[in-house]
């Protein structure tokens, strides 16, 4: 049970600079994966005070749009220099509230670094077009700011996820709705405070907490004017629904079930370790995380060696916790259920405990051998570090197991014929490919993003693909010549 006394204050939102309580009255625990501790309690906010945080945040745009973007990147520049200063503190930070391992949540604290500098590069994407179309007839092209945009983010990467869009959002000449995971909140108040130190103005940048109620008053409220969401496929479709059908622009990233074929010509070692960690990284609670891979023929020798691997990933040492007791629970009884079915367990997660740390919400590295498609370990989206091992003839069946799964976020081959890895390239319905790479995100300016269910909107939340989303594109026809010919423009 979690302890009596809270580490950290209670959690307040954040709007026009300021920390003010939820209107509520109503919180959440905020109970930390490692051990079970009380961290804090974030509020349950009303409608109320998401009128407040749209209020702030629309004062604010009427300056912030019209400030440059050379001079709207300063902010970022500096953002960044506290993004690194900062960094051990940011990691155990997110580490306390997600139970990730330090040397995880540190990647996480360098990625959002990464993304707030490709924003500092944003001023030399944006500079629109320009280009005489007819004698004295010049047509332009120049991006302009969306206005008020809501960001809802989940559990799985407290720091990274909000500076998928932080960063580009603000950059680009919007202010900013910030609705964190209220499993993870303590992370998006520490961001607020370093954007005030970085100089970003008040109102730019805001925050409300919640659940459900204020993610739907969010779709709802006529001061929004996009939204973007990171989550589950089962929430996605409702956030894209309900905010598209307010007449908003968004952009709803869900779930995912991605699928790694290995060959077996793969090399052994770099395929292991590559599936382990793709597995296990996270405790396995990201959507590019391996859940099944596909062998194609005799691959024995491989999956022996990702066995050996499993094996050296620790509960509490190089392996967190998952988010929550549900979460332990519900990721041990698909392992139980599998075993059910007729599949092997060869490495067996389930019943972890770490010492001194018996209250947390460990579940070990999994490894599930002849698993068909049909059983629900190789459909659902498990969210833990468990790797389903499914046994194909050839490469066709192979992709058509792979493209049968709902979602498209990701899909990999291990293999050494280019040849075979430009026909898997060719054929996987997924946004992201990985050739010997078994987590395969795009580094900036290339952009995060996959098909199906696992995206419901047009476009991206990051790189270069990601000004569309948060600009408007404006045209401009100009004529000053009155002794041009007339034409048509005319």
């Amino acid at each position: 049970m979690p302890i009596s006394n809270m580490k950290y204050p209670e959690v307040k939102n954040y709007f026009g600079g300021k920390f003010f309580p939820g209107t509520t009255k109503k919180y959440l625990d905020v109970i930390s994966p490692l051990d079970g501790s009380l961290l804090s309690k974030v509020p349950l906010s009303s409608k109320e005070d998401l009128n407040h945080a749209v209020e702030a945040a629309r004062a604010a745009f009427l300056k912030w749009s019209k400030t440059s973007i050379k001079e709207r990147v300063q902010v970022f520049y500096r953002y960044k220099a506290l993004l690194e200063k900062h960094t051990l503190e940011l990691a155990l930070l997110i580490q306390e509230e997600n139970g990730k391992t330090l040397d995880e949540a540190r990647a996480e604290v360098e990625k959002s670094v990464e993304l707030t500098e490709f924003a500092c590069s944003l001023p030399n994407w944006t500079g629109g077009e320009i280009l005489e179309v007819s004698k004295g007839v010049e047509c332009r092209s120049d991006y302009y700011p969306v206005g008020v945009v809501a960001c809802i983010t989940p559990f799985n990467f407290p720091g990274m996820v909000p500076n998928w869009t932080i960063p580009n959002a603000i950059v680009l000449g919007n202010t900013m709705i910030l609705k964190p995971s209220e499993s993870v909140p303590l992370s998006a108040v520490r961001i607020a405070e370093l954007l005030k130190e970085a100089g970003l103005p008040d109102g730019v940048f805001n925050i409300v907490n919640g659940d459900r109620e204020i993610v739907e008053a969010i779709c709802d409220h006529p001061g929004i004017e996009a939204v973007s969401f990171v989550g589950s496929t089962t929430v996605a479709k409702i956030v894209y629904a309900r905010a598209s059908s307010n007449f908003k622009r968004v952009l709803a990233l869900g779930g995912a079930k991605n699928h790694l074929i290995v060959l077996p010509d793969a090399h052994p070692s770099m395929t292991a370790g590559n599936v382990a960690v793709s597995m296990s990284g996270c405790a396995g609670q990201r959507c590019m995380a391996a859940s099944v891979m596909v062998a194609v023929g005799d691959t024995d020798h491989i999956i022996d060696q990702i066995c050996a691997e499993a094996r050296k990933i620790i509960p509490g040492q190089n392996l967190g916790p998952v988010i929550s007791a549900e979460a332990k629970k519900r990721i041990e009884r698909y392992i139980t259920e599998a075993e059910k079915q007729g599949a092997t367990i060869l490495v067996d997660g389930r019943n972890a405990i770490v010492q001194g740390k018996e209250q947390g919400f460990y579940v070990g590295p999994t490894v599930i051998d002849n698993v068909t498609p049909t059983m629900s370990v190789a459909t659902d989206e498990i969210f833990g570090p468990v790797l389903s091992i499914i046994r194909v003839k050839d490469i066709d069946e192979a992709l058509a197991i792979e493209n049968a799964n709902p979602y498209g976020n990701a899909a990999a081959i291990f293999t050494q014929s280019g040849g075979m890895a430009k026909y898997v390239i060719d054929r996987a319905d997924a946004g992201m490919i990985g050739v010997n790479i078994g987590v395969p995100v795009p580094r900036e300016p290339f952009s995060f993003g996959g098909w199906n269910d696992s995206k419901f909107g047009v476009g991206d939340l990051t790189g270069k693909s990601s000004i569309n989303f948060w600009t408007k594109l404006k045209k401009t026809t100009t004529k000053w010549n009155p002794e041009a010919k007339t034409n048509w423009m005319s």
